[in-house]
């Protein structure tokens, strides 16, 4: 039996989480890459993720 290849490539956001990097872009004006980030490491928690994008902003 042939194995399963399994890819792990974690630079790219998941299929269907386009949307996500799109919205969040819109709602909190942080770059793409920036939202990738974000959703990396908050997942869905979009109070976290609106939290987060703000203390970005104020960096910068």
């Amino acid at each position: 039996m042939a194995k399963k290849k399994k890819t792990t490539d974690t630079s790219r956001v998941k299929k269907g989480a386009e949307l996500e990097v799109e919205h969040l872009t819109e709602v909190t004006d942080v770059t793409p890459k920036q939202a990738r980030t974000l959703l990396r490491k908050h997942g869905a928690d979009w109070q976290k993720l609106k939290d987060e994008a703000e203390d970005m902003k104020e960096e910068d």
